[in-house]
């Protein structure tokens, strides 16, 4: 019954920290608005989308768990043959 209930604060904290990032980052941008400090916004944003792509690029997506294919026998369509695409 312990695990459970450390399992439930360690929920409750990341939770909490979401939401309070969230928050953060909200008074931010309006701030930011309000002040008109648009230029900031496109440079945050970008470097936003930039870090977002850089996690993506770098995440080990080959080494995940394979996922079975509904029928063996089914073979990967060939790109060569257009029509057996439909």
């Amino acid at each position: 019954m312990s695990a459970r209930i450390t399992t439930q604060k360690a929920l409750r904290r990341r939770r909490l920290n979401t939401f309070l990032w969230i928050a953060v980052l909200a008074a931010i941008t309006i701030s930011l608005i309000y002040y008109e400090k648009i230029s900031w916004l496109y440079v945050l944003a970008t470097l936003g989308v930039t870090g977002i792509l850089g996690v993506v690029a770098f995440a080990d997506l080959a080494h995940g768990e394979p996922v079975p294919a509904s029928n063996p026998s089914e073979t990967p369509v060939s790109s060569s043959n257009p029509a057996k695409r439909f």
